[in-house]
Parts: structure tokens; sequence; C-alpha cells
């Protein structure tokens, strides 16, 4: 590996970090619950097993190849599956993000998807978020489980168990994270006070279209990152 290739790999293994202890940070984590991964050369880097976030090293981060072969002192997140096979099936995914956040779990435990009550459903690419059956943590089954529950979104809640998502680097990956916590917590104090309306198909329709630009800055303009990621991931 030249210089410039260690020093990217090196700014990657920082964001990864960086990014795993905002989510501890933003309530979405606990302790060494959960896993953050990107996308690098022949596979990805993901987050150790075992490890406290709060303690976590960005050496600490395990490179994981496309067979799950892995080298070096720390073993990778028991879900380093999950994360394996999106990037397999998933070209455009740059990072993958799983948490254990309050109020997806909640919903992920009652084997609930989060419906189109809220337009913002849609920035996880479709009309709802489903939610993928049960299956023990670390398995292929529940790889297989999660990749019928993304189905063409980013993102699929996992029964009894979490959330997980994707994007196209960390920062877009953290905000589909965060934002589908959000969501969930609203859906579930909205359905607390009576029934919740979802929005039509057409409509939703008509959000997604819009969301192809969504967020998206004039060319040339600048926007402030992140706190969690690198200059490079924004």
């Amino acid at each position: 590996m030249n210089a410039a290739d260690a020093s990217r790999e090196q700014a990657l293994r920082t964001a990864v970090v960086r990014t795993a202890r905002a989510l501890a940070e933003r309530g979405l984590n606990r302790g060494a619950a959960g896993n953050v991964s990107a996308r690098w050369r022949d596979g990805f880097l993901i987050t150790p097993s075992g490890i406290p976030y709060d303690a976590l090293q960005p050496e600490q981060i395990v490179h994981v190849n496309m067979q799950g072969a892995w080298q070096g002192a720390w073993k990778p997140s028991s879900e380093w599956r999950m994360h394996r096979d999106i990037y397999a099936n998933r070209p455009e995914a740059g990072a993958v993000i799983h948490t254990h956040s309050d109020y997806a779990t909640a919903l992920a435990c009652r084997g609930e998807p989060l419906p189109a009550f809220h337009y913002m459903v849609a920035i996880a690419g479709g009309e709802f978020v489903d939610c993928a059956p049960y299956a023990t943590f670390g398995t292929e089954a529940l790889s297989r489980n999660m990749l019928k529950g993304l189905g063409d979104r980013k993102a699929t809640l996992l029964a009894h168990h979490g959330l997980i998502c994707y994007g196209r680097d960390l920062a877009e990956a953290f905000l589909i994270a965060e934002e589908i916590e959000g969501l969930a917590r609203q859906y579930l104090i909205a359905r607390a006070a009576g029934p919740v309306k979802p929005l039509p198909p057409d409509e939703m329709a008509r959000v997604l279209e819009k969301f192809r630009t969504y967020g998206q800055q004039p060319k040339g303009r600048k926007h402030a990152s992140r706190p969690e990621t690198s200059d490079d991931d924004v």
C-alpha cells in the first residue's frame, strides 16, 4: 500500500470511530452495541467486537474482505455478515450502520414496519421501512432476512433486534439512522393517542421523486460537515 492509500485508510478508520462515538453520544447505541463500517478496497472497515465506543481507537477497526476473512488482534463485530452482504448486493453503499436505538428497536420488537405516517419516511428510499423476521444475531439467516427486509430501500428494522441502514458514505448512513429513530419515536407517540392514518401511495411517490435531489446544494457550494465525520465523508 502506498503512502496516499495508507493516509486515506487511516482517515477512514478515524471517521468510523468518530461515527461510532457519535451514535453513542446521540443515544442511538450504548456501550459496544451496534456496529459501523465503511467500504474500503476489497472489503470494508468495521468496528470490532465487544469494545465500548468511548474506548475505541482507529487501529482497532478491522478490515474484513468480501470472503469474510480478517487479520489482526481484534475480531470484527459479530454482525460483519450483514455489512458484507449489503456491500455485495448494493454497489452504491459506502457505509453501513446498525443500531439498537430505543424507539426503532421498540417497534422492531413488535415485529412491525414503520409506515408512511410522515413524508420523511421516504428518507430510506421507499414508502415504508419494513421489519425483517427474527434470526439469531451474527448468523447467515439474519443476513438473508435483512436483505429481504431492505428490498430496494436503504434501511430495515430487524425483529427483536434493532435497525440497520446504509448510505453512500458515513454521513448519509448516520443521517438515515438518526432520522428513522426520530420517526419511530414520533410514530409510537402518535399511535398512543389513537389510530394513525398513513399518507396515500401517490403522495409518497411524489415525495420519493422529490427526495432524488433532497439536500443537494448547488455545485461548488459547501455546507457544514456533521460532527461525527471528516470532510471526506460529506
